[in-house]
């Protein structure tokens, strides 16, 4: 039943770009990927603190989730 779904729902530019002033558009040529400092900019300092920023938020969010869903409950002393 997958077996052919990418082959189905391949996108295929040349049907689907209009024509400008007669002339079709000339296909881009292959772009090496670029990595995340490329595209942002960063140093590697900057994604180090980025990645710790993300952890932390991440690990507040899942203690206020469970605080919120009652599965944990804080001890008050």
């Amino acid at each position: 039943m997958l077996d052919n779904l990418r082959n189905q729902s391949a996108f295929t530019p040349d049907e689907e770009e209009p024509v400008e002033s007669g002339r079709p558009k000339k296909p881009k040529a292959d772009s090496p990927r670029r990595s995340f400092d490329e595209i942002t900019g960063t140093t590697d300092k900057q994604r180090l603190m980025l990645a710790v920023m993300v952890l932390v938020m991440v690990c507040l969010l899942g203690v206020i989730f469970l605080l919120i869903s009652g599965k944990v409950v804080l001890p008050y002393g």
